[in-house]
């Protein structure tokens, strides 16, 4: 059963950004993709801002792509991430996947999923999307688009994620719990 849309997620700041991110489900699959090293605003703009230099968000375009065109594209000025060469490979490597393994619909990772199991080693099997994102993932999914396959509650993280974010106000929570999260381990790790 296809999910529910919300009209926009509270990620950026930017309306055209957060709206793109609930419509397009590879522009969401690519702000997890860019989600690294940055700030979650200027990773989750990035899918409104490759599209706006490429045209389209097309997976099947995309994977096709000459790789040193889409690493200049990712270049530009400003560029799209910290690590443009790297994040345009990764980004390249998610369009192929979603078009071999999906026809280019990236909405089918989660809305073919036969439980959350499933959902959970489908989000994995993605390139550039671990544990952490997954379940991340996971939680935007059943609580922003109400996708709930059987077993969804063993599979959903029951901590503070990008999922509980539904306005600005709700980001700069989410952003104060993880700041704090990481300071904690690494006084843990600095304890041992």
């Amino acid at each position: 059963m296809p999910a529910t849309r919300p009209d926009r997620l509270h990620f950026t700041g930017n309306d055209d950004a957060d709206a793109l991110l609930a419509e397009d489900p590879f522009a969401l699959l690519t702000g997890f993709v860019l989600d690294q090293q940055v700030s979650v605003q200027k990773a989750f703009s990035g899918p409104l801002e490759l599209k706006g230099r490429l045209g389209t968000l097309d997976p099947a375009e995309i994977a096709g792509m000459d790789p040193g065109e889409l690493d200049r594209v990712f270049r530009e000025k400003p560029a799209l991430h910290r690590y443009p060469g790297t994040m345009a490979e990764r980004t390249q490597a998610l369009a192929a996947t979603i078009t071999s393994e999906y026809a280019g619909d990236a909405a089918r990772v989660w809305d073919e999923a036969q439980s959350g199991a499933d959902l959970q080693r489908r989000l994995l099997d993605l390139p550039g999307i671990g544990p952490m994102k997954a379940r991340s993932l996971i939680a935007i999914l059943v609580k922003r688009f109400d996708v709930r396959p059987p077993g969804w509650e063993e599979v959903t993280p029951t901590h503070h994620t990008l999922g509980d974010v539904d306005s600005a106000e709700a980001l700069e929570d989410y952003q104060a719990k993880k700041r704090a999260y990481k300071a904690s381990l690494k006084a843990a790790r600095a304890a041992k």
